[in-house]
């Protein structure tokens, strides 16, 4: 008997072009999901778009897109379908009857894709409490009986209808995830309190910046980096000297647009990293077309952490990817940002912040003797507060490729 791979999951994407998203955003956007499902591990064939200025009530998109996909789902037999926004259990069970396939939203492809990338037990059980919390509200008589996974006698009471009992099931569930979340969270205050006064850096940034491989190439560690999204999802933290300093620094899980409500609630635990830092490094892919946007993504997501106002360095990362539309000179047109260089870029709104920034190569190993500089400065700043009488001579002459440890949390 010959054995066969299993066969790639196909999908289609679906995203709308309104007030709040143009023409240029709803494309990246999708491209920006195609890149999760090919992390989830299907194979992107075709992506539909229509200008709405809301999303249709009951089917997302109008009637006349619907049959449009419809159509194509069957001529190419599409197993999946995958709507760039969130969608109501209303949407979802009107879309499914009427296309007749499975349908995801962006929330539920991240929420798949946390579960697989899951290793330990606090992210795993944050994930799942997520899972249920998105669940719960999209229950249907046709759900697939809960309590075979606790045992199903004794489990209804006189004339309870099977998708009450489903909804107490969860909602038990979700209490027990909580609770053990708050027994692992303390664990980790324990440890976080164990590290003493040393001085704490977190690596933050949108998911795919480079963190992990800035972090490996700092602390000459092993951290999981690939190009994938949410490559990292448990925070990883390694003791790492620059010149005579020694520090602690922090891989946390990256951002992403339209990041799922119940995944920010259930992953702030593993954040307390990045709250309890003394010192941010902002990673930016700087060859990505909608970097500004990511960085205000982030900063928005900090901000509902109570981050914001901490010393933040910005690293802007993949310089050896970043390209640029070079300017005529005859042509006396205003300059766009597709036209910008990196020197364009260090001269505008970059330059003129009070925040640091850094422009680097983490992979090609390009600007990296200034990075770990400006990084020893400013946690020097920090480390003298900490330690006044025992501060070491400050001079940054001292660092060489050499001096990081590694040391796991």
């Amino acid at each position: 008997m010959i054995e066969t791979a299993p066969q790639q999951e196909t999908a289609v994407l679906v995203g709308l072009i309104n007030q709040n998203q143009d023409e240029r955003q709803a494309q990246e956007y999708l491209d920006e999901l195609e890149f999760l499902a090919d992390t989830a591990g299907a194979v992107v064939k075709n992506k539909f778009y229509q200008r709405l200025d809301v999303p249709h009530p009951a089917t997302f998109v109008g009637s006349g897109k619907l049959e449009e996909i419809q159509n194509y789902i069957k001529i190419h037999e599409i197993d999946t379908i995958i709507f760039d926004d969130e969608l109501s259990p209303t949407q979802l069970r009107n879309i499914e009857r009427e296309l007749n396939c499975k349908v995801l939203d962006r929330t539920n492809l991240i929420l798949d894709i946390f579960a697989k990338r899951a290793q330990t037990a606090h992210a795993k059980t944050q994930v799942e409490l997520a899972q249920y919390q998105y669940l719960l509200p999209r229950l249907t008589r046709m759900w697939t009986h809960l309590e075979r996974q606790r045992g199903g006698i004794g489990m209804r009471g006189p004339g309870e209808t099977q998708i009450e009992t489903d909804r107490r099931i969860i909602l038990d569930k979700i209490a027990r995830l909580k609770e053990q979340l708050i027994k692992i969270d303390k664990q980790k205050a324990t440890q976080r309190k164990n590290r003493g006064k040393m001085v704490r850096v977190a690596l933050v940034g949108y998911t795919n910046v480079g963190k992990s491989t800035i972090m490996n190439m700092m602390a000459k560690s092993e951290v999981f980096a690939e190009n994938k999204l949410f490559a990292t999802l448990d925070t990883t933290v390694r003791k790492v000297v620059i010149g005579n300093i020694p520090f602690l620094l922090s891989d946390t899980v990256g951002f992403i647009r339209k990041l799922p409500h119940g995944l920010v609630e259930s992953f702030k635990s593993t954040l307390d990293e990045v709250r309890e830092a003394d010192l941010l490094v902002h990673v930016v892919d700087i060859s990505h077309p909608g970097f500004e946007e990511q960085i205000d993504t982030v900063n928005q997501t900090l901000s509902e952490i109570d981050t914001r106002e901490k010393p933040t360095i910005y690293v802007f990362n993949k310089i050896d990817a970043y390209n640029y539309v070079h300017k005529d000179e005859a042509d006396l047109s205003p300059k766009t940002k597709e036209n910008y260089s990196l020197e364009d870029w260090k001269n505008s709104w970059m330059g003129k912040k009070n925040t640091p920034s850094l422009f680097i190569s983490a992979v090609k190993k390009q600007n990296i003797d200034e990075f770990k500089k400006k990084l020893y400065e400013e946690v020097h700043k920090i480390h003298i507060t900490r330690f006044p009488y025992n501060d070491f001579l400050y001079d940054p002459e001292w660092i060489t490729d050499s001096d990081n440890t590694d040391e796991e949390e």
